[in-house]
């Protein structure tokens, strides 16, 4: 098919997500290899924000596509009462990446329905209905985890399901309260924590489930003691932590899992994204051993035609051992330090760059009209005037492929990257943000 007949299929017969659908151009993909993609004119793009945040070994990867055509000659599908062997080996390896006090796992088909299994677990587990969750957080967008979101993504779904309670996230650029230390910002905030359950009446609450590190959100980075004091509160009232690690696990911050940065060990996680590194949809709940063997005299209630898919699971297994044989998370840690590094100088030479947050391959440059007043480049949850559709526009004119959420430039590459080619790329970044110092 000629460029332009894909184009309008696309947008004559596809309804694109999170967009008005008069107007989309989308750039059409003619072929993809490692970081780059290409339109069939030719033009290279740079895919520096692995696509959803899910492509973290990339586009092309050998070991992956020849482990789903493996199984796809014994079988594409089989249902998940049959013992499958890719679905019993993923699960297994999967238990021994989380930590000692994990026994068990639940495929699910990707990150939303993790979540909505997740907390589905925590209550028939606690007996207990309430599920906390914080206001600058994205859990996915179908009816639980569209609820368990806090950003203006959930508002479709308003009324909401009773029994979702949000929360404030520890963002302190934005907090008007000044902190000596991080220490002391954590103690603030779970302060105000611990103070709402008790006014929820903790006997209720089933679990509180956060972004170990706020995603699209953002780039929170939680600040010091903050992850472990939500521990000890879920520990103090019987409350489950669950961690979503859709976005931030398998080696995107640095550490397989992104709650290990902390040294805590949650009571359920949910994944996806990366455990298959997008190239076939597979999401999951990993399960602590004291819930899971609660479930062997109670009816676990929770099932997926596709649970466990085995093409999947398969893409899931080589993708794992490919991140763990080939060293990647340790590329992940010498390219994070010099994102971070790039993005702190960007920060001081930019009059619109008002904050930076990264930790491994995941950074957000937060853009603002005024540094000393902190006003955003567009208001909460608007974009009246399409200012970050433009900056979005400028970085795709260089081949800068990301995307932007809120006054916010998200920048995550593939885990693969190179010294090289991320310096090539931040350079683009860098120009675009003197453009955008010259509109305000």
């Amino acid at each position: 098919m000629s460029e332009d007949s894909i184009r309008t299929n696309h947008t004559a017969y596809n309804m694109q997500s999170w967009s008005k659908q008069k107007g989309l151009n989308p750039v059409v993909v003619e072929k993809a290899e490692g970081i780059y993609l290409w339109d069939p004119s030719g033009k290279r793009y740079t895919d520096m924000c692995s696509q959803l945040v899910n492509m973290n070994l990339g586009h092309g990867n050998r070991a992956i596509v020849e482990a789903i055509k493996a199984q796809a000659d014994k079988y594409c599908y089989i249902s998940p009462s049959y013992a499958s062997e890719p679905r019993g080996e993923l699960a297994k390896l999967l238990v021994d990446l989380l930590p000692d006090t994990f026994g068990k796992i639940f495929f699910t088909n990707a990150g939303a329905d993790a979540n909505e299994n997740a907390i589905k677990i925590a209550r028939m587990y606690t007996g207990r209905n309430k599920v906390f969750s914080r206001y600058r957080s994205y859990h996915g967008s179908s009816f639980g985890a569209g609820n368990l979101t806090g950003e203006p993504r959930r508002y479709a779904l308003e009324p909401g399901i009773p029994g979702f309670v949000h929360f404030f996230d520890p963002y302190i650029y934005r907090e008007p309260v000044s902190f000596a230390s991080e220490k002391e910002a954590s103690g603030y905030y779970l302060h105000k924590l611990r103070e709402q359950i008790i006014y929820e009446n903790p006997p209720t609450i089933a679990a509180i489930v956060i972004e170990t590190v706020t995603g699209s959100n953002g780039v929170i980075v939680p600040p010091e003691g903050y992850i472990q004091g939500v521990r000890g509160i879920c520990d103090e009232f019987g409350i489950m932590m669950i961690c979503d690690e859709v976005m931030m696990g398998f080696g995107r911050t640095g550490k397989m899992f992104a709650f290990e940065n902390w040294g805590v060990k949650p009571d359920l996680v949910s994944f996806a994204k990366g455990v298959t590194c997008g190239y076939v949809q597979l999401g999951g709940v990993g399960v602590s051993s004291k819930i899971a063997e609660y479930f062997d005299d109670h009816m676990l209630s929770c099932g997926l035609t596709y649970s466990g898919h085995p093409l999947a699971c398969a893409a899931g297994i080589a993708g794992l051992n490919y991140l763990i044989n080939h060293r990647v998370i340790d590329n992940v840690n010498a390219r994070g330090a010099e994102l971070k590094a790039s993005l702190g100088a960007m920060k001081e030479k930019h009059k619109t760059v008002g904050d930076v947050r990264a930790i491994g391959l995941m950074s957000a440059v937060e853009l603002v009209k005024d540094k000393k007043t902190k006003e955003p480049v567009v208001p909460y949850g608007q974009d009246p005037a399409g200012t970050m559709k433009k900056i979005n526009g400028e970085l795709a004119k260089r081949g800068y492929m990301t995307y932007t959420h809120e006054n916010m430039i998200l920048t995550a590459p593939p885990l693969i990257i190179t010294q090289e080619q991320l310096a090539e790329e931040l350079a683009k970044l860098d120009e675009v943000l003197g453009i955008v110092d010259g509109w305000f």
